[in-house]
């Protein structure tokens, strides 16, 4: 899949969660998002992109990274529960990622509308979930990919 391929009808969404449970959603193909709500995953169709940016390494306590660090389109149109535990049912949806490099914010902020020359940039990660236009997504996405996924 060649990002120049994605369709116009495609929405663009921004993921705030850990480095490390990006990773676990990385490995398992699915994503999960504000603390298990189905809310904003059901916001996605099958064809749209998330980027998932996380502050941290670890949820709580974890070392600062404030960085992209996963890219994949939507799998489908199923938003599943999955059992982590007794008292845990979060919910989930398919994600198909592709192989990337984190990409600091610091190095796009500049570039992207919804933060430049935002001294707040990162009020908008407050919400967990958001949309981006398909021109942020492009930037974000040839820095985490390279440009030789554009052709």
């Amino acid at each position: 899949m060649k990002l120049n391929d994605i369709s116009q009808q495609s929405r663009f969404w921004i993921g705030v969660v850990s480095a490390s449970h990006v990773k676990r959603g990385e490995l398992g193909g699915f994503a999960q998002l504000c603390h298990g709500k189905s809310a904003s995953l059901r916001k996605m169709r099958a064809g749209d992109w998330l980027i998932y940016y996380s502050p941290r390494m670890d949820m709580t306590k974890g070392e600062p990274i404030q960085a992209f660090t996963a890219i994949g389109e939507v799998a489908d149109d199923q938003v599943y529960a999955y059992q982590m535990s007794p008292s845990f049912v979060p919910f989930r949806r398919n994600i198909s990622y592709m192989s990337c490099r984190q990409v600091k914010i610091r190095d796009v902020l500049e570039q992207l509308t919804f933060t430049r020359m935002n001294r707040n940039w990162g009020y908008s990660f407050r919400y967990g979930h958001f949309e981006i236009n398909r021109d942020d997504f492009m930037t974000i996405a040839s820095a985490m990919l390279g440009n030789e996924q554009l052709d």
